[in-house]
């Protein structure tokens, strides 16, 4: 980013500082083509919110479905002739209903690949056949996953988000197989994305994403939760990832018993700890998790779950400090109780 800031200028501009820019943007669209695996195009965003709104708005689809535990950002973005596609208790999207729902329309179908509050994978291939059948364009949601897990092939368009996987804020891209796919709006990104491009965001975004290893983070680190799962439910907490169709290992939903997880978040804040209850977006409204209503879980339930996400600079000792205040709570919430 720093090499960025030192050669800024619009890489737009037709000048020598312009296209010094220019070559830098574009060797880091193809960096970041190369390890994400990426054979279409990249248009850089502000982040996964816009690339959404591009994604939704401008692609060539007449009809909008998504499943009913995606981003805020993606149902924000819907309107009224737009379809809700239910999931099952597991959080897995109903293909089966999909299918049914799909006709002969050229519709643009809208999944998750991670869920952001629950940590679930969705199967995007069983997705892709479904859309694909009928000439549709898949839609999946990266932010949660690139980085961490390979980009699923299958999909017409993916989203991404830079500080996901430890890059800067504000930048992000939308990927497109084609650009046939997506309707031209003017300005930059070839017309598909007005605003002049974050040339130092994207140097972070490409340089972050070479950093990220495989695995993400050392599986070690997440050792002591195997043990932390078991206590949880033997106190009679929920752990939502033994509901889950394919949890992974970076977000996990916990609901503790006798006490809010507003509560939970205060007190873990005071404690130094930084939890979330619902979607990190819309958190601060505290209202209850339209993710865990779509899979059914009753609302007292859902009103009792936090959600706890570990990255590149998690250290073990905050997991395991993390886990320890956790029973701690909750025993002295059920000595309360009783």
């Amino acid at each position: 980013m720093e090499h960025g800031f030192g050669i800024w200028a619009n890489p737009s501009s037709p000048h020598a500082a312009g296209r010094k820019a220019r070559e830098a943007l574009e060797s880091a669209r193809a960096r970041i083509k190369a390890t994400l695996g990426w054979e279409g195009e990249v248009i850089f965003t502000s982040g996964a919110s816009e690339a959404a709104e591009l994604a939704l708005g401008g692609a060539d689809a007449p009809k909008t479905f998504v499943s009913a535990t995606e981003h805020d950002a993606v149902l924000r973005a819907l309107d009224w002739s737009d379809l809700e596609l239910s999931v099952k208790a597991d959080g897995a999207l109903d293909t089966k209903l999909l299918r049914m729902a799909l006709d002969e329309h050229r519709t643009l179908v809208a999944v998750q690949h991670v869920n952001s509050e629950i940590g679930n994978r969705q199967d995007i291939a069983g997705a892709a056949r479904a859309v694909h059948e009928k000439g549709g364009l898949l839609l999946v949601d990266c932010a949660q996953s690139a980085g961490k897990f390979p980009l699923p092939a299958e999909a017409d368009l993916a989203i991404v988000s830079a500080h996901k996987f430890g890059g800067p804020i504000g930048v992000g891209a939308l990927l497109v197989k084609d650009y046939a796919m997506l309707h031209p709006t003017g300005g930059q990104e070839r017309g598909y994305r007005r605003g002049t491009e974050n040339v130092p965001g994207v140097l972070g975004m490409a340089a972050a994403l070479d950093a990220c290893g495989d695995p993400y983070i050392d599986p070690g680190l997440l050792d002591p939760l195997e043990p932390f799962a078991g206590e949880v439910r033997a106190l009679g907490g929920e752990w939502l990832s033994d509901r889950l169709a394919d949890p992974t290992p970076y977000i996990r939903a916990i609901a503790m018993p006798h006490l809010s997880g507003s509560a939970q978040l205060m007190r873990f804040d005071l404690a130094g700890i930084a939890v979330s209850q619902g979607s990190a977006c819309s958190s601060g409204t505290m209202k209850r998790s339209h993710v865990l209503a779509a899979m059914g879980l009753p609302g007292e339930l859902a009103d009792r779950t936090i959600r706890v996400s570990f990255g590149w600079n998690t250290t073990r000792a905050e997991v395991e400090r993390f886990c320890e205040t956790w029973l701690a709570m909750a025993r002295e919430a059920a000595e309360k109780a009783a």
